[in-house]
């Protein structure tokens, strides 16, 4: 098999004639092979899960040096296990899926034998560009979806995690033609260069900003997209709220990744007067998980230097403008000294509007508190905002939760709990508005990626037709005019 990669030195219009070529014979072979059956599905499935499951301790390995520190079991659990769920799912039921979907006729043509159906067909050939925060994950994760519904992929994994790339690029030229998969790493040059080609579809997973980029390059050819992008998240934790329980499940979500995740909480509403037990229960939270920070295994480190000062420089600034910090740090370490880029799980209380990090997506363990008198006041701050990836309530008072659910609109919701709405095959993931467009995984995947085409069979056995061509007469007006009604 070939490997497509695009080494740090290539050419920027030389790594795009050679993507442009690999696009050309996916879109031949796609062309000139048809739409694969349901068993060349089901085996390209297999393949995915053959190299995750065959090289597992490679990608945490990989996943650990690019991050300075990555916890294996987090590895195991996000980017191994959670990379396998999507994909049995989407074998398990794609035949299904596959099924033209019967319709119904309008009256007349139904009476004359007339039927509808939609056929969903593969796209083509879809581009595919993942984060570094679960590069595993995030790559075969939309997989499901774009095998299940017969696609053919080209790949731009994220610069930030070169080792996890590249071993991305060594599993898939080991089990896929380049006519079926193609990977190409590298830097923003070629990232430009690969967003500018002319897909069938193209998924963005990542930032907000970059997301603008990637539309307005698809634009040019008229490629739909699906981006899958963050924002600011918000939790409300009801009065009815256990608040143990409630911080025990935050804190979990907030730290896993040492925060960055684009499902993390990025900011807690509690009601007033509950701040001090909401600190004080995220202590005990994080003491329990986390006896120790520096160097406990479990704990991950920031990705690099530069996210690191941007995390320290929104603390600095917040603290700059009046904003209490309150450090958790169960074992009273020194964080000025580590081999990695660890930052202890951070709570920003009195935060205000002026401040860096209430205008930008922490994808990080800080974690702002703000307060609210009756739920609307939170629900007001919300709704004033660009729409977030994920809304999430804690509490047992249903009246107060339909409020909240139906006066919010995000790309997804967790009652109870925070991000487990991704971990639902059978729902739905995506983002809406600034937090992004279309959605991927399950069934909803296979739409996402496929074409649904309309057929209409007309009947053989009475020709109503012939009512509607010319010459026109008086009955038909008659006819046509019955319909005008209201």
């Amino acid at each position: 098999m070939s490997t497509s990669q695009a080494s740090p030195q290539s050419d920027s219009s030389n790594v795009e004639v050679r993507m442009r070529a690999v696009l050309e014979r996916q879109k031949q072979a796609h062309i000139r092979e048809g739409a694969p059956s349901a068993e060349l599905r089901i085996d390209r499935i297999n393949r995915a899960i053959g190299l995750i499951v065959d090289h597992k301790d490679e990608i945490c390995a990989a996943l650990s040096a690019d991050f300075g520190y990555r916890s294996t079991d987090q590895s195991i659990m996000s980017d191994v296990v959670g990379s396998l769920g999507g994909l049995r799912d989407a074998k398990k039921y794609l035949r299904k899926w596959m099924r033209p979907e019967r319709r119904s006729a309008m009256f007349p043509m139904n009476l004359a034998g007339g039927k509808a159906r939609v056929e969903y067909q593969p796209l083509g050939t879809v581009g595919l560009i993942t984060p570094w925060n679960f590069p595993m994950a995030m790559t075969f994760s939309p997989l499901a979806g774009i095998f299940s519904a017969g696609n053919r992929v080209m790949m731009k994994p994220s610069e930030y995690t070169p080792r996890a790339s590249e071993l991305l690029a060594r599993m898939f030229s080991s089990a896929y033609d380049e006519n079926e998969v193609a990977v190409f790493t590298g830097g923003p040059d070629v990232g430009q260069a690969f967003s500018a080609l002319p897909f069938d579809h193209i998924i963005f997973i990542g930032a907000t900003a970059v997301g603008k980029h990637i539309m307005r390059a698809a634009a040019e050819n008229l490629v739909p997209v699906t981006l899958e992008l963050g924002g600011k998240s918000p939790t409300i934790i009801g009065r009815s709220a256990a608040m143990q329980m409630s911080t025990d499940r935050i804190m979990n979500g907030k730290m896993l990744n040492a925060g960055q995740i684009c499902l993390a909480p990025d900011y807690v509403f509690v009601p007033k007067g509950s701040e001090e037990a909401f600190v004080s229960s995220a202590k005990h939270s994080v003491a329990a998980m986390y006896p120790s920070l520096k160097d406990n295994p479990d704990y991950t480190s920031v990705i690099n230097q530069r996210h690191y000062d941007r995390l320290q420089g929104y603390i600095s600034d917040a603290q700059s403008k009046g904003a209490r910090i309150v450090e958790i740090n169960p074992a009273n370490e020194d964080f000025s000294q580590q081999p990695a880029h660890k930052i202890p799980p951070t709570l920003l209380l009195d935060v205000t509007e002026d401040m860096k990090i209430a205008q930008e997506e922490i994808f990080g363990p800080l974690l702002m508190v703000k307060t609210y008198s009756g739920v609307d006041e939170a629900i007001d701050y919300i709704n004033t905002h660009p729409r977030p990836l994920a809304l999430y309530y804690f509490g047992e008072d249903k009246v107060e939760q339909s409020r909240v659910l139906n006066r919010t609109t995000s790309g997804g919701v967790a009652v109870n709990d925070v991000m487990m709405h991704v971990a639902q095959e059978d729902l739905p993931f995506g983002g809406v508005g600034a937090s992004g467009m279309g959605s991927y995984h399950g069934h909803d995947g296979f739409k996402n990626f496929s074409h649904a085409k309309a057929v209409f069979e007309q009947g053989r056995r009475f020709d109503l037709g012939r009512f509607m061509r010319p010459p026109f007469t008086p009955r038909l007006r008659k006819i046509l005019l019955s319909q005008v009604k209201r």
